[in-house]
């Protein structure tokens, strides 16, 4: 017992608490450290092993080439042109390629990035007059999709699959009424009589929609020809509602001539292609990006974490 310091105790208990929470602190700092190196590792390692795998299988003997056509077909999205056309030309370019599979599951998207993707089917073709390119759908391609798939060699789906509507679709709201309601007046200022023509906030302008609906049918024109040109006799024309945006499951697609037969990607490889080693070509994002991307959310994570801590931990004094 110390009788010039009274407190002596409650100094001791509060220096030793605050020891503790300096090496826990300093632990958690190494754990951490130590965690992003294995990141870091774990990261580059898998880098190079993805550079290795397509390079190694496609040189050393033949293959099927597999290209994924998922999701929204549009810019800036994994089934943008530039990603698909760039994937196929790779495909199409190496001289281990037996065959070409397109694995299709969209919605459709834009006619103008599935018009691209289209023509470059048919460039590719022409031009690899023994690669053979065959749309292998899964669960769904419509639309914009169904565009793409229409220029390949043949098509194939599941049972279950939805195939077809093949036609145009614009969205547009109109607020005019809620407005009224609510008493908000809208103040729009254009250069040009129609620049607002499809301002929801609006009446609607019977002149510019008739001009918007013959721009639409002119690309359901474009659409057709294609599909038509693309499918040749196989596709039954006297079915009624066949341009008109109606879908079909693979099963009746068939019948009509949307599709040429029943089966999957590794179906097609193994018995139509000849080939069942499947090498995919598919445009990926850049693997190093990807972990820098992870590596920062981690660190700034960890850091947050920390200060958050540090900062509400109490300490008596």
């Amino acid at each position: 017992m110390n009788d010039n310091n009274p407190d002596w105790e409650k100094n001791l208990v509060t220096r030793l608490a605050e020891s503790s929470l300096i090496e826990k602190r300093r632990s958690r700092r190494w754990g951490i450290f130590f965690k992003l190196l294995t990141f870091t590792y774990i990261g580059i390692f898998f880098y190079f092993s993805s550079l290795t795998s397509l390079t190694n299988v496609s040189a050393i003997k033949p293959h099927t080439a597999v290209v994924d056509l998922n999701g929204v077909i549009a810019d800036k999205e994994p089934a943008s042109a530039d990603n698909i056309i760039t994937a196929l030309r790779d495909a199409f370019d190496n001289d281990k390629t037996v065959g070409v599979i397109l694995r299709a599951n969209s919605p459709g998207g834009s006619p103008v990035q599935s018009g691209y993707i289209y023509d470059e089917i048919k460039r590719l073709r022409k031009l690899h007059p023994d690669i053979h390119l065959y749309a292998v759908v899964s669960d769904i391609c419509a639309s914009g999709c169904y565009y793409i798939a229409s220029a390949a060699d043949k098509i194939y789906a599941d049972k279950a699959s939805i195939v077809g509507s093949i036609g145009v679709r614009m969205d547009n709201f109109g607020f005019v009424d809620v407005m009224k309601k609510i008493g908000i007046e809208r103040r729009t200022l254009t250069a040009g009589k129609n620049k607002a023509l499809l301002d929801p906030f609006l009446p609607v302008n019977e002149t510019a929609k008739k001009k918007v609906q013959a721009m639409l049918d002119e690309i359901h024109q474009q659409f057709i020809h294609s599909v038509e040109k693309g499918r040749g006799k196989r596709l039954d024309t006297s079915v009624d509602g066949l341009f008109s945006g109606l879908i079909w499951t693979g099963a009746d697609a068939v019948k009509i001539g949307l599709i040429d037969g029943l089966g999957s990607a590794s179906y097609v490889a193994r018995k139509i292609i000849g080939e069942q080693t499947m090498v995919n070509y598919t445009v990926k994002d850049d693997l190093l990006e990807r972990f820098a991307g992870k590596l920062g959310t981690t660190m700034s994570q960890a850091i947050s974490s920390e200060l958050s801590q540090q900062l509400a931990v109490p300490v008596a004094r």
